[in-house]
């Protein structure tokens, strides 16, 4: 749990906290349970509260007894038992759900709007009928009295669907091109529809007539949008029979009495973000309202936040227990939230424990996940010796990489790198006491310790440049470039080289163009220019390719002659060993006249493992033999050979 305040209201993260692998066995979790505190003092609000993908839409059924939630993926929904705090069932769907609606008081009757243009009903025991509607559906709504179903969408239209009848009856057509939410009032029956255009439109399903429509873009549109597209209305939602809340996607949300055609308030969330939901708190004078980065909470009399909920995720749908201060999100991440607002009301029944523990069990830190296993990827695996491990169930396979338990790694770690402790206190302390012992000839040069020669480049631009170039020094987020020694341009690296023609293209200094007084010669001029730069600009590409070519060629050369001085370093002693062991066999087997006969006459080498070369000595007599018989060799080749002297230059000529 995780408690934070904002605007002097406390707020508690129930589902902040330390979560464990899925890989992990139950025994290993109540082994994990017992060692770790931490893991003991977080609050589990609601046994399996997740989904495996994301989660995208939340509902509490009417007698306050069931949660439900959808998400994806596989598309699933599951139902959530308050009274044992637990996952009552989970059925899986065809397709995504992009809302869905509870008929009943409990879980036994719910409808379904697929993104396929399916309409799904399930009951208890599972699905019960589908059907499809004729254009992409974006929102439903029920409508009682009547058992009508409206279903919006991509079209003018509004279908209705009698679930008692069970067959569509004629639409309703609207001024609208595309509609995005509707809703219905439980007080009186008005349904109300938001369009793509900015309007809202109120019918009355006894009549099927228009009552009215609201032009809400010109409230909420300023100079900015001039130039935009008109906003739309995303959101709606009614407050007792009179108040209506309309939520815009430049992120405006408008307060209405349905009997005025101008809003009584009008919120800017400060963002542009399309409003995604709205709710009203029953008790208190609040609103809250819904984008996909913050939920804020305000009074709906003065418009005066009264505090705001912010997440690392994106909020998809929201949803308020009535007459209490807990409220759920769905959101784009595994685990759906729940925040606890003591100040806004007390907490449900079925978990009245919360207002005991909230005091009791603060935790201002939030730690990461998987904090007992570290992340590494197959070369921090191999430059650790680990690699080996591969297969085993020492190493999880995770994405690119290997979950490993962060004993292990601290050990290896410590095994192939001794020494960096050391020399890490040795480097910081070297750090200290530069800093305590300056030099004795300050230079004034405005240059920092780290990449001098980079902040010298920016210093030395003109104009505007310099100034962008000054402000880049003093950024606090360019900062640690020119402080951090880790951060120094290694001139050395093959990526440095590879980019340094490219870079030193960039400094060189261009030709000054020059002015003519005549029109004539100014265009001719240009033109040769234009020409000139176009042919330089090509010998500049060409001269700086060529170089990253070399650049290329050396470093692969250099990877070679490593690579195979290597091999050559691991192949001898091998080689060296087979060659030995062979000849001590051959050799023991054989008289010492023998022996000495070979040893003094051949010699083998093994630099390469395949070559041998032989030789014997020789007396001076058979070196003049030798000598005569090639001399004989050379007359008896001149007198073959036929003289070419007689041959003139003008016949080849002729030829």
């Amino acid at each position: 749990m995780q408690v934070f305040e904002i605007d002097n209201v406390k707020i508690y993260n129930l589902s902040a906290g330390k979560s464990l692998p899925d890989w992990l066995s139950e025994r290993k979790k109540r082994a994990l349970l017992k060692k770790n505190v931490d893991l003991r003092r977080r609050i589990e609000l609601i046994q399996e509260f997740d989904m495996p993908g994301v989660s995208t839409s939340l509902r509490t059924s009417k007698d306050g007894q069931y949660i439900m939630a959808t998400g994806i993926y596989k598309p699933r929904v599951k139902c959530f038992d308050v009274n044992n705090l637990s996952l009552k069932f989970e059925r899986c769907l065809d397709s995504e759900v992009v809302t869905f609606e509870i008929l009943s008081d409990d879980y036994s009757k719910i409808v379904f709007l697929q993104c396929d243009r399916y309409v799904e009903f399930h009951v208890g025991h599972g699905r019960h009928y589908r059907l499809r509607v004729p254009r992409f559906g974006r929102d439903i709504a029920y409508h009682k009295p009547s058992c009508d179903l409206f279903v919006v969408g991509a079209s003018a239209e509004v279908y209705r669907l009698n679930l008692e009848l069970g067959k569509f009856l004629a639409p309703l057509t609207t001024k609208a091109t595309e509609i995005n939410c509707c809703g219905v009032n439980e007080e009186h029956g008005l349904l109300v529809v938001g369009t793509e255009s900015g309007h809202v439109e109120a019918w009355d399903p006894r009549t099927k007539s228009s009552q009215g429509i609201l032009d809400c873009a010109l409230y909420c549109t300023d100079s900015e949008y001039k130039n935009e597209s008109l906003p739309a209305i995303t959101a709606l939602k009614f407050d007792g029979p009179l108040r209506m809340g309309v939520g815009t996607s430049t992120g405006h949300v408008l307060l209405y009495d349905i009997r005025s055609s101008k809003p009584l308030l009008v919120k800017d969330h400060m963002n542009e973000m399309p409003i995604k939901k709205i709710e009203f708190h029953k008790h208190h004078d609040f609103v809250y309202s819904m984008d996909s980065t913050i939920v804020k909470i305000w009074n709906k009399n003065s418009g005066k936040q009264y505090t705001s909920i912010e997440s690392s995720v994106d909020f998809n749908d929201l949803c308020v227990i009535p007459n209490t201060g807990l409220c759920m999100m769905a959101v784009e991440d595994q685990k759906m939230q729940i925040y606890y607002i003591p100040s806004l009301g007390p907490a449900p029944k079925w978990c009245a424990f919360l207002d005991n523990l909230t005091e009791e069990m603060e935790s201002s830190t939030l730690q990461t996940v998987y904090d007992d296993y570290k992340f590494v990827t197959k070369q921090e695996l191999e430059s650790l010796g680990l690699d080996h491990l591969l297969g085993t169930n020492l190493l999880r396979a995770y994405m690119h990489g290997y979950f490993v338990d962060v004993r292990l790694y601290k050990r290896a770690k410590s095994i192939a790198d001794p020494f960096a402790f050391e020399e890490y206190k040795k480097r910081k302390i070297r750090e200290k006491i530069e800093q305590q012992r300056p030099s004795r000839l300050m230079v004034d040069d405005n240059l920092p310790k780290v990449n001098r020669e980079l902040a010298s480049r920016l210093m030395d631009d003109d104009g505007r440049k310099k100034k962008v170039s000054s402000n880049l020094l003093k950024d606090d987020r360019f900062k640690a470039l020119f402080e951090n020694p880790d951060f120094e341009v290694d001139k050395a690296a093959e990526e440095y080289r590879l980019l340094n023609p490219v870079l030193s293209r960039f400094d060189k200094p261009k030709p000054l163009e020059v002015k003519s007084m005549e029109v004539e010669e100014d265009q001719e001029d240009s033109d040769i220019d234009l020409y000139q730069s176009s042919e330089g600009s090509s010998d500049e590409d060409r001269s700086w390719v060529k170089d990253i070519k070399k650049q290329h060629k050396i470093i692969r050369k250099q990877q070679n002659t490593e690579e195979n001085s290597i091999s050559e370093f691991r192949q001898a002693p091998k080689v060296y060993s087979n060659i030995k062991s062979i000849y001590d066999t051959r050799v023991s087997k054989v008289s010492l006249g023998d022996r000495l006969a070979i040893e003094g006459s051949t010699l083998v080498t093994s630099t390469g493992g395949n070559k041998e070369m032989k030789f014997s000595m020789r007396s001076k007599k058979a070196e003049l033999e030798n000598h005569k018989k090639m001399k004989k060799h050379y007359q008896e080749r001149k007198q073959i050979v036929r003289k070419t002297g007689f041959l003139v230059k003008s016949k080849f000529k002729k030829l």
